[in-house]
């Protein structure tokens, strides 16, 4: 697999602030979005910036990335630096990478809950047992000997816009691989319930913690299905708002939709087709709570069956407008 470097992709040093990027994210997402970017390397750069910007906008993600690289999902087949490895009465764990499990220093801590997370949670090493009781992908069996967690599940999961807001929980049926007593395999229905989390939009990946077979996990990949109004953009959403002739010219107050119901709009005088307006807050909330804001797309709409005072106006101003929209 390819190896990103989450920074490089978005295009920030990795000193950078959470706003910075988010910044980055928004004006990539912008430019790559497949609905806007029609070119053959599109969608894969698209993925790339939601890969990139799920990781570092996570402090706990951000920090095990920081300190492995390529390896800071398991940390398996890390080569440490030098002086980690090759401590006296330490244990071989997966990888060839050694560990003191007797207190070799304090350093080492501060390394080993960078690649395996924090022990001292919930589900984290017991007291007088070995340190990898009960850790998500080994089960304790001594502190040389693993074995490895049941197996993983993924699957896609579609969700509206609504649910990203809402976040009430769905229910999902899925036909699971299971094992029979006799050792073959079989499909079984199961229903999980899933709780949308704070910030998901488009290309979010969820974990169900222990929901896969014999104690793997369940991964879902978050879709979000065509609104019939909105467009969604990270957290920004897209919307395309038609205008009448002398709306765009005198300038006018119009009520547009949002996911809160109806507001008013400013339409400044001499708004052009095509002009893009935003509207404050009115996207989908991030993790922090914030929310993106709301584009609108002005058209230009003029009447498909006019009245004959409408086409006696519009003939007067052909005759007296002064305005040529093309060059002569």
């Amino acid at each position: 697999m390819k190896y990103l470097d989450y920074y490089a992709v978005l295009g920030v040093p990795r000193d950078a602030g959470a706003d910075a990027i988010k910044k980055a994210f928004r004006k990539l997402a912008r430019q790559y979005h497949p609905d806007v970017n029609r070119t053959g390397e599109a969608e894969a750069k698209f993925k790339e910036i939601n890969e990139a910007y799920e990781v570092l906008s996570d402090p706990e993600k951000r920090k095990r990335f920081d300190a492995l690289g390529r390896h800071w999902k398991t940390g398996q087949d890390f080569t440490p630096p030098p002086g980690w490895g090759g401590f006296e009465g330490a244990s071989s764990g997966p990888g060839g990478i050694h560990f003191d499990f007797g207190g070799a220093g304090g350093d080492f801590s501060d390394f080993f809950s960078a690649l395996f997370g924090d022990l001292n949670r919930p589900g984290g090493a017991r007291r007088g047992g070995s340190p990898f009781g009960g850790f998500g992908g080994f089960e304790g069996m001594g502190e040389d000997r693993f074995r490895p967690r049941g197996q993983d599940f993924e699957a896609n999961l579609t969700v509206s816009i609504e649910d990203l807001v809402n976040r009430e929980p769905k229910s999902l049926s899925l036909q699971v691989p299971d094992v029979r007593p006799d050792g073959t395999m079989a499909h079984k229905a199961r229903t999980f319930q899933v709780r949308i989390p704070p910030g998901a939009t488009e290309g979010t990946r969820i974990r169900l913690s222990g929901q896969g077979h014999a104690g793997g996990n369940l991964y879902l990949n978050l879709h979000v299905a065509p609104h019939p109004l909105f467009r969604l953009n990270g957290h920004d959403l897209d919307l395309v708002v038609p205008l009448a002739p002398w709306e765009a010219v005198l300038g006018a107050k119009v009520r547009i939709p949002t996911l809160e119901g109806r507001a008013s709009l400013a339409i400044p005088p001499g708004t052009q087709g095509g002009a893009r307006l935003r509207l404050g807050g009115k996207g989908l909330p991030d993790r922090q709570g914030r929310r993106g804001d709301l584009y609108v797309t002005v058209r230009i709409a003029i009447p498909d069956r006019p009245t004959a005072r409408e086409k006696e106006l519009f003939e007067q101003l052909s005759r007296e407008s002064p305005f040529h929209p093309r060059p002569e």
